[in-house]
C-alpha cells in the first residue's frame, strides 16, 4: 500500500489592490522613517486629533496602504519596469500636492489649528522635504515592491 500526498495545484490569484497595498506599506515605511527623522509624525497624528509620533506613524501607514492599493489598481496593466517607476514617482508628487499642500492644511485647520487653512498651497522648506519624501521615500520603494510582487524585479 502506497500513500501519495497530493500537492495543491491552485495558485493565488494576482490582486492588484492587495499588491498595491503591500507596496504602499513598504513605501510608507521608508517615508515614515524619513518623517520620524525630521519629527513630522506628531503632525500626522494631529489629523485625528492626537499629537503623538506613534499615532502619526499608524495614521501614515494606513494612508500609505490605501494609496498603494489605488496605485496598484491604476497600474494593473502596466507591466514594464520604467513606466511603473515613472508612474510611482509621479503618483508621489500628485499625493504631495493633494495631500500635503491641500488636504493636510485644511484638515489640520479643523483638528488642530484654525490658522492652518492659510497654509494651503504654501511651499516652504518643510514642503520641499515633503516632496522629496513623497517621490523618493514613498513613490520609488512602492514601485519597486509592486514590481517585485508582480514578478518583474530582477
Amino acid at each position: 500500500m502506497s500513500a501519495t500526498i497530493a500537492a495543491s495545484t491552485t495558485t493565488r490569484s494576482e490582486s492588484p489592490i492587495r499588491n498595491g497595498a503591500l507596496a504602499g506599506l513598504a513605501g510608507g515605511l521608508v517615508f515614515g522613517l524619513l518623517m520620524a527623522g525630521i519629527k513630522f509624525l506628531p503632525m500626522v497624528g494631529m489629523l485625528i486629533g492626537v499629537e503623538n509620533a506613534f499615532v502619526g506613524f499608524i495614521v501614515h501607514m494606513v494612508i500609505s496602504a490605501i494609496f498603494g492599493a489605488v496605485f496598484g489598481f491604476l497600474t494593473r496593466n502596466v507591466g514594464m519596469i520604467p513606466p511603473v517607476y515613472i508612474a510611482s514617482m509621479l503618483f508621489g508628487a500628485v499625493l504631495w500636492v493633494i495631500g500635503a499642500l491641500v488636504i493636510m492644511p485644511l484638515w489640520l485647520s479643523v483638528t488642530a489649528d484654525p490658522m492652518m487653512s492659510e497654509m494651503v498651497f504654501m511651499v516652504g522648506d518643510g514642503q520641499w522635504v515633503s516632496l522629496f519624501g513623497h517621490v523618493v521615500g514613498y513613490g520609488l520603494p512602492m514601485g519597486a515592491v509592486l514590481l517585485a510582487l508582480r514578478g518583474h524585479a530582477k
